[in-house]
């Protein structure tokens, strides 16, 4: 917001994330000198931890404060809002919150303001929502590593814990992740069986009723009161502690809940109050496609563009993991940013490709794929004939490519629609 350095930004951002993660009090790692233990926290963000911690603020933070509102930033969780727009909408029209920035559009009064406009203010009251719906959540591959971490830690500080598995939005696999839970076994787990360390939450159980603490710390809040209604009405009672018929635990492990409810196991994937437990009752619930279903992989960069490496390279470490298939689209020549190919390139490329899959014969083939851009009357970067060499494109706007390669920088990827359907490999 400041004009400085946003990798600087992101490194604190991904830091205060990991905190959002502890599984130790942080209290402890910073009495043990063990904060650049945390993924994202080098030996300057520990330092300022420690002071934030002790103190409860830091001299930069205060200056920052001074000059840009807390509040402000929030409206960066709006997409399409950029920084400088952002400081135009506080220092011209005084807005600083996401509350004061929806009044403000409902109001009219972005549209009237000059260098904000119309356009604008349509974006924000449509995108608005979106923000709103990711406040305080992580995107998936972030919460993995956060757990993935967690869970070493739990396994660090107290290995008389088994079966130490991740629930929550994570196991039913939503792509924002709210809360960051897991589950684990122990002999005898003292009666506070759910303790929380800034977010992480940790619930113990013994091995009787570990099924059934997982299957409440899964979630979703509308499946699990579904389930209730459904153990209701034969009789039952369902709880964090197993399904019960008065005293007597019937069940205690997630399969056998289910199967007592007269249920198959529903996925977690499927857990959201949706509909799922009246197909289930019906012998309709959905088989979910697995990793192992997975039969190839499209849209990759090599070194012709913006990648590290050989279309070889890649093609073999494709094969050797089992795929069938491999789909080459590095970028188009409108992208000079990224090395886009030029249709000499391209023909360069597609004698490799050729060459490759002789060699590989009949279980594996390279797809000859591109990443066009869309130019700004609509039409793609290549001329009908190159495209027709292809046998898939993935169409690309100029301003969403270039998006795309901030993210990869930061360790994102993203996906686009194969307009031109592969051919039979897939």
């Amino acid at each position: 917001m400041r004009g400085g350095n946003p990798y600087r930004a992101k490194a604190y951002s991904r830091a205060a994330d990991s905190l959002a993660a502890l599984a130790v009090p942080l209290d402890e790692l910073i009495a043990e000198d063990r904060l650049t233990e945390i993924p994202g926290v080098g030996d300057a963000i520990a330092d300022i931890i420690t002071k934030l911690h002790k103190t409860g603020s830091h001299p930069s933070l205060e200056k920052l404060r001074k000059e840009i509102p807390a509040g402000v930033l929030e409206m960066l969780t709006v997409p399409g809002l950029r920084p400088e727009k952002v400081l135009r909408l506080y220092k011209d029209l005084g807005i600083a919150s996401l509350a004061e920035l929806e009044a403000a559009a409902k109001d009219d009064r972005i549209r009237k303001a000059k260098g904000l406009g119309a356009a604008l203010q349509t974006k924000i009251l449509q995108n608005l929502p979106i923000a709103k719906s990711g406040e305080g959540r992580l995107h998936l591959h972030r919460a993995a590593a956060l757990l993935a971490h967690a869970k070493d830690s739990i396994r660090k500080s107290r290995p008389e814990l088994k079966r130490v598995t991740i629930a929550g939005d994570f196991r039913r696999g939503c792509e924002l992740v709210g809360d960051l839970a897991i589950v684990a076994e122990a002999a005898k787990p003292d009666k506070t069986s759910t303790s929380s360390a800034d977010g992480l939450q940790i619930r113990v159980s013994d091995r009787k009723h570990f099924g059934a603490a997982l299957l409440f710390a899964t979630g979703s809040a509308g499946h699990i009161e579904q389930l209730q209604a459904l153990a209701a009405e034969k009789g039952l009672r369902l709880g964090s502690g197993g399904l019960h018929k008065g005293r007597t635990l019937v069940a205690g492990e997630e399969a056998e809940i289910y199967r007592a409810l007269g249920l198959p196991f529903i996925d977690p994937e499927l857990r959201e109050g949706r509909g799922e437990i009246e197909a289930a009752l019906k012998g309709k619930v959905p088989k979910l496609v697995t990793d192992q279903d997975l039969r190839g992989i499209l849209h990759c960069h090599t070194d012709a563009s913006d990648g590290t490496e050989t279309l070889e390279s890649m093609a073999k470490a494709t094969r050797q993991r089992g795929f069938e298939y491999f789909g080459v689209a590095d970028h188009s020549k409108s992208a000079h940013y990224a090395g886009g190919l030029s249709v000499e390139e391209i023909a360069q490329q597609h004698r490799e490709a050729d060459r490759l899959n002789k060699r590989f014969g009949k279980d594996f083939r390279i797809l000859k794929g591109i990443e066009s851009d869309i130019l700004a009357d609509g039409s793609l970067d290549y001329d009908d004939d190159v495209l027709e060499r292809f046998d898939f494109v993935v169409a690309a706007s100029m301003g969403a490519s270039s998006w795309i390669a901030r993210r990869r920088r930061s360790a994102c990827f993203g996906l686009f629609p194969i307009l031109t359907p592969p051919s039979s490999a897939i």
